[in-house]
């Protein structure tokens, strides 16, 4: 190869470099400034169980939900390491994230080229960050993409040896402990060890050996985890809240809407970074016709037929549950820079530069598109701008209130679903009821529900009641249950008196009366507040 031609391909192969360093400097810097975002609701909830785990109370004691336990340990130790705060919770998310990147690249550059390799981080650097698929809050989802590509990188290993088949079911086995939506990266595990094996002519006992060595160690993680929780005394509990309950809230919505879900919520998520999810698309016909990579096709094609049927499972969409399917759609923009960077290579040389000039296009648009939040010097402003009117800032002061006007002992009472509450202000809930949701849903156990959450603040009589008047906190049906919402007005006028209130007067104002000082009634309710009682003496 001339001198000439070979400094030129070093120099298409160094601006990959350089794209991806930058790339992901940008996206550390991003994080960084927004670690102090406020929690949402599901960091509340995994950040509360955590601090409880650190106090020696076991999951679903004192707080109920139906997620898998694996994400309130990796919570416990992230708050433990880091601190009991907002950044410390972000700075978890942030190593999660960081090492999640480093894995995507060594899995596309094993399957296809380094240049993949660059192109599928990069990609998932931005794509996990958005806040299409509010990528800034430590959801488990994030959780469950660590170990299952962990797991998957162990599988392809050019030697599997048998203890490598255990450490990768056992990683997959972490992944499921974190939410359940993860048994389908199980079966993608299993049947993509089955058709290695399988290709590599091992005998059929053999074969079938390694399967079940891998089902195994996949089973370890929630086998142990439930003989803990048995030895706790809360396997009945963690029965009912993660399969009984489960089973009645994946039944919610019809088969006929589904769809109509998926449409509404999927051009939200593709968003702004809609030119790396068209990368993606061509990918996937690459990926199916270019024979230079076309050796990866089945494990792609495996991958991501299984991450959209754990992005499926239950018929929900939310937003963050697509970062089950970003590292699959990173995979294949890999495919589609490799298949492209090949065949420009045979080109004049300018010409060459072309796959990376457009990748650079595609990337610097998703993350120029984002700049309103990515560029907000204020974390609450950010938190405002993703989440609209929910109360998360103000979850903020409240719980400050909360925790200079009572004493560790005393335990306090939050009607509506802001679990976030208790773990900033350090205090235990009278109830296991951390959510209202499950309250207000059309399923069978809500009228139950509502009465043993009711038996529960009557029996610990909170020093404080906190009534979250915002309708994103307890999505009411129709058709719900109506008994505790009843029961709240006569509960607080007997018991409670009124001593302070947070009125969310518009997305950049909030007025906060913490004392009340004046007559409540000379103050113009908005559609979002939150009133703060504490009990009569």
């Amino acid at each position: 190869m001339p001198v000439r031609i070979r400094n030129f391909e070093h120099g298409i192969r160094l601006c990959w470099w350089v794209l991806l360093a930058v790339a992901i400097g940008l996206i550390l810097l991003i994080r960084i400034c927004l670690l102090a975002i406020p929690l949402e609701r599901d960091e509340g909830e995994y950040a509360y169980a955590g601090q409880l785990m650190l106090q020696g109370v076991p999951p679903y004691q004192l707080a109920y939900n139906m997620k898998f336990p694996g994400v309130y340990a990796a919570y416990a130790l992230i708050i433990w390491i880091f601190g009991q705060s907002t950044i410390g919770v972000h700075v978890g998310l942030l190593i999660v994230n960081i090492a999640s990147i480093v894995i995507v690249f060594l899995i596309a550059r094993r399957l296809i080229s380094s240049t993949a390799g660059i192109a599928a981080a990069v990609s998932y650097s931005i794509l996990s960050a958005s806040s299409s698929v509010l990528g800034l809050a430590a959801h488990a989802t994030h959780f469950v993409m660590l170990p299952v590509l962990a797991g998957t990188l162990v599988l392809l290993k050019p030697v599997l040896q048998k203890k490598m088949v255990f450490v990768s079911g056992t990683l997959f086995g972490i992944g499921f402990l974190m939410k359940q939506p993860a048994i389908f990266f199980m079966c993608f595990g299993a049947i993509y060890l089955l058709f290695r094996d399988w290709r590599s002519k091992l005998g059929l006992n053999q074969v079938l050996l390694r399967n079940a060595l891998f089902i195994a160690a996949s089973a370890l993680p929630l086998a142990a985890a439930s003989f803990w929780l048995w030895q706790a005394g809360v396997l009945a509990q963690f029965w009912f809240w993660t399969v009984l309950y489960a089973q009645e809230y994946a039944r919610l919505y019809p088969i006929s809407q589904v769809i109509q879900i998926f449409f509404r919520e999927i051009g939200g998520v593709i968003g702004f970074g809609w030119p790396l999810w068209a990368l993606a698309a061509m990918g996937l016909i690459a990926t199916l016709f270019d024979k230079t990579i076309r050796h990866a096709a089945f494990f792609i094609l495996t991958f991501l037929v299984f991450s959209g049927l754990a992005l499926c499972s239950g018929f929900y969409f939310r937003p963050h549950y697509f970062i089950f399917v970003l590292p699959a759609i990173c995979f294949l923009v890999g495919a589609i820079v490799a298949s492209a960077s090949n065949f420009c290579s045979q080109l004049a040389r300018p010409l060459r530069l072309l796959p990376f000039a457009i990748f650079g296009a595609a990337t610097s648009f998703a993350l120029f598109a984002e700049r309103e939040i990515f560029l907000l010097q204020r974390s609450s402003d950010a938190a405002r701008t993703i989440y609209g009117a929910n109360p998360f800032p103000e979850a903020v002061r409240v719980a400050e209130y909360l925790r200079e006007h009572t004493n560790p002992t005393d335990t306090i009472a939050v009607l509506g679903s802001e679990p976030e509450i208790y773990f900033y202000a350090h205090r235990h809930s009278a109830t296991g009821y951390i959510y209202t949701y499950c309250l207000m849903e059309p399923q069978r156990f809500a009228r139950r529900m509502q009465r043993e959450m009711i038996r529960e603040v009557e029996a610990a009589r909170p020093k404080y009641l906190v009534l979250v008047a915002v309708e994103e906190s307890w999505l009411r049906w129709p058709n719900s249950e109506v008994e505790i919402l009843e029961w709240i007005d006569r509960y607080t006028a007997a018991n409670f008196r009124l001593d302070g209130l947070v009125n969310i007067v518009s997305p950049a104002r909030t007025d906060y009366y913490l004392p009340l000082s004046i007559d409540p009634r000379s103050i113009q309710l908005s559609d979002y507040y939150l009133l703060i009682f504490e009990r009569k003496m």
